[in-house]
């Protein structure tokens, strides 16, 4: 009883003096992915956001609108950067200030499926038919070449399927390394490409392609060593380097093809000079902020990185083309 009285007082007299009183903590909600306890809006188990049970479809175009615009600023401001701050992703990453921006990997992942995938749908093949008349100047035509079969009329009574069989016995021969192996593909990769006017191996070869550049850039990287061999750098320096310029490059062309279509008959290939230009200072720039060397150093290496880029670049891509044939 006496406790109980004299507490009483000290209670309120604490209360009327704004004395901290500790109090019980009050239930807190879990996680619904790890099932840890949450007091904020994040769960410090996963990392998962607290959400309301979606049950509605309003609700679930407003989730959604939130997540694509302001409630995650890293999208933005990591685009923002890599159009207009050449190097500074490849800087913040190697500084340790991560958080502000998306992966690099998974933004050279996601621009890149859809840089190709917008390139499958962009991309058409052609046949370019010459003509010689006795008269006048030669004349060259431009055929879609799902029109007009680059084989031309089939014989009477022919089917695809035979007009290939028929001009791919005749016209592949290999006499190489391999030629046990290789013939009998060559020839049977010949047959369906022709049946199907190269669909089937520019439908491959955009699939391949991504996978072919992905593998190429510790190649480059590898390269770029040799350039920049003192002072010394660590390997990984330069391969986040042209992952994210390879992943400006996926972005800077697809807005201006977007653009380009917009643009009246004549405009499309002034813009395309201007991005190249773009793309070659964007390069330049990013190399004197990411290594601290001078001018005319810089553009030096940037000229044998080119020369670089373009042998293999060549060369990957014939890779990835006869690859794309033999598998089909």
């Amino acid at each position: 009883m006496n406790t109980a009285a004299t507490a009483g007082p000290v209670s309120d007299a604490g209360v009327a003096a704004g004395a901290n009183v500790p109090t019980l903590p009050a239930a807190s909600a879990r996680c619904e992915n790890c099932g840890a306890a949450v007091s904020g809006r994040y769960c410090g188990s996963c990392g998962q956001r607290r959400e309301a049970p979606l049950h509605s479809l309003w609700h679930f175009t407003q989730v959604a609108a939130e997540d694509l615009t302001h409630a995650d600023s890293r999208l933005w401001r990591t685009l923002g950067a890599l159009l207009f701050r050449p190097g500074r992703l490849t800087r913040e990453f190697l500084a340790g200030r991560r958080a502000r921006y998306l992966p690099p990997v998974r933004l050279y992942l996601v621009l890149s499926v859809v840089f190709f995938l917008l390139a499958s749908t962009w991309h058409q093949m052609r046949v370019v038919t010459l003509s010689a008349p006795e008269h006048g100047a030669p004349a060259a035509t431009v055929t879609p070449i799902e029109e007009e079969g680059i084989l031309g009329r089939p014989l009477p009574g022919e089917s695809a399927e035979q007009r290939a069989e028929r001009v791919c016995a005749s016209g592949v021969s290999y006499h190489g390394p391999g030629q046990r192996q290789l013939q009998p593909a060559a020839r049977r990769a010949c047959v369906r490409m022709l049946a199907d006017n190269f669909r089937s191996l520019r439908e491959a070869f955009l699939h391949n392609l991504p996978r072919a550049m992905f593998l190429f850039l510790p190649i480059l990287a590898a390269a770029m060593m040799l350039l920049y061999w003192r002072p010394r750098h660590y390997y990984i320096e330069h391969l986040l380097l042209f992952v994210h310029n390879h992943a400006f490059v996926f972005l800077a062309l697809m807005l201006a093809a977007v653009v380009s279509a917009l643009l009246p008959a004549g405009r499309p290939g002034v813009l395309g000079f201007a991005v190249t230009l773009y793309i070659a200072w964007y390069v330049y720039r990013s190399m004197r902020l990411v290594y601290g060397q001078g001018r005319w150093l810089t553009l030096g290496k940037l000229v044998l990185l080119s020369l670089f880029y373009l042998v293999s670049g060549g060369l990957m891509l014939l890779l990835t083309f006869v690859s794309s044939a033999l598998t089909l």
